[in-house]
């Protein structure tokens, strides 16, 4: 690979650094004044974990920051990071009415950042654990599902005890996300934050069926929650893929964020891919120092489950977004991947030189560790129902990117906490995850 230079301070700051600083304690004050503080709001609506927008937003205005966090924290315990990266553009911004008059929303992203910044930097622990319970429950996956699954019982007085294969927690919040979405080591402060009420034990290095089954898991435990993610990556089926300077971009965001001197990039760098895992990439790699980045997609802009905001944030970035252009094959040249052969709609070949290409076409639930556990799966993913997150198998329960569903920080986040309460509910009805 023809490697660029090692990057500069300037550049390493770029893709380490905050890319949106927050507000300024005057500047939050403003922000907030403009909320019309709605009844029955809009915004409230369109928040999957049912924020009390208005409410913490309010608490911003008169001086209340305290309690505007716990408001936010008391819904979603990953408010801090869900205000990082939540795609509030499409979903509780978009339900502003403040955007019918001045076609500017409120900028509840960052007046939640605010609120939860505070607190966490005046070590502020708004949350007392409940008498214990006695009641034991495991929790495979360290990510914001796991997590936020684990401190509500916690919360609730039971012992909880998260099972996580990588030497980190966080999930995707620490090995998936643009280092520049989560400056300064935010994913680990905010997980030692919720740590910090008690009660929840991780062991690292744990795998489920590696170092345990399922079903040793239920008979140890009173209930089980999975939260595994999703650990295999989609293939393209295209020759040329396991070339060498072949990648997935998963992989090359996770190695990213664990090497704060950077990670070598091409001189000409092409993603492969439509969403936010393809723009991180991409735009990371631009910002490390690659000449080229190039992402390639085979339909159009519409279609990109990548938002707009993130399209044109990728574009101010210096990255290129070809659309309609569907991968053929990798060429190969002295060994390793060379180029990428693209076909446009109306049959045109093209070749796109490159010294890195990406894979970001998707990722899938390797089911491997539940075979032989009995438990229902619906297209490639544990099936559940939606109310509760109860599987198919008593007592145990899933939630996250492992269901089907939106897949987004704030969708996990509210699964944990939705199986939580139903978890909680069986603990204390005398259930177990035996039946």
């Amino acid at each position: 690979m023809t490697s660029s230079p090692a990057a500069t301070p300037a550049q390493l700051q770029a893709t380490y650094g905050d890319a949106h600083p927050p507000l300024t304690p005057d500047q939050a004050v403003v922000e907030a004044e403009r909320c019309y503080f709605c009844h029955d709001a809009p915004c409230v609506e369109a928040c999957p974990t049912d924020i009390d927008i208005p409410g913490f937003i309010r608490g911003i205005a008169t001086g209340n920051l305290k309690g505007a966090a716990t408001t936010i924290l008391e819904q979603n315990i990953f408010g801090g990071a869900c205000a990082r990266v939540c795609p509030t553009e499409i979903l509780c911004e978009r339900a502003c009415v403040r955007t019918a008059q001045e076609h500017r929303p409120v900028d509840i992203g960052a007046l939640q950042r605010h609120a939860t910044d505070w607190l966490m930097q005046h070590d502020i622990q708004p949350f007392i654990r409940a008498a214990e319970t006695g009641k034991r429950v495991a929790v495979v996956g360290a990510g914001p599902a796991g997590l936020s699954c684990a401190h509500a019982l916690a919360q609730n007085g039971h012992d909880v005890t998260v099972f996580e294969a990588r030497p980190k927690p966080g999930g995707l919040n620490e090995y998936g996300i643009a280092a520049y979405k989560m400056a300064d080591d935010f994913a680990q402060r905010e997980v030692a934050f919720l740590l910090s009420l008690g009660g929840i034990t991780i062991r690292h290095g744990t795998a489920l069926g590696r170092d345990m089954s399922l079903d040793a898991l239920r008979a140890e435990f009173d209930a089980v929650f999975l939260s595994l993610g999703l650990a295999s990556t989609n293939a393209l089926g295209i020759p040329g893929e396991a070339l060498p300077g072949v990648r997935d971009a998963v992989d090359f965001i996770a190695e990213l964020r664990q090497s704060p001197d950077g990670v070598a990039v091409g001189r000409r760098v092409v993603v492969i891919g439509g969403g936010n895992t393809a723009i991180d990439a991409a735009t990371q790699s631009s910002r490390l120092g690659a000449d080229q980045v190039t992402i390639v997609y085979r339909r159009g802009p519409e279609a990109m489950s990548a938002t707009q905001v993130e399209q044109d944030w990728a574009k101010t970035n210096n990255v290129t977004i070809r659309h309609w252009s569907a991968p053929v094959r990798i060429v190969e040249a002295n060994g390793r991947a060379a180029a990428l052969e693209i076909a446009r709609p109306n049959g045109a070949r093209e070749l796109l030189a490159a010294d890195l290409i990406l894979k970001a076409i998707g990722q899938r639930l390797d089911p491997s560790p539940l075979e032989g556990a009995g438990l229902a799966m619906t297209a490639g993913r544990i099936a559940v129902d939606p109310a509760t997150g109860a599987t198919s198998l008593p007592g145990v329960f899933a939630g996250g990117d492992c269901i089907p569903g939106p897949d987004l920080t704030v969708h996990c986040v509210r699964d944990g906490k939705r199986s939580a309460a139903a978890i909680h509910c069986l603990l204390q009805n005398g259930g177990a995850a035996d039946g």
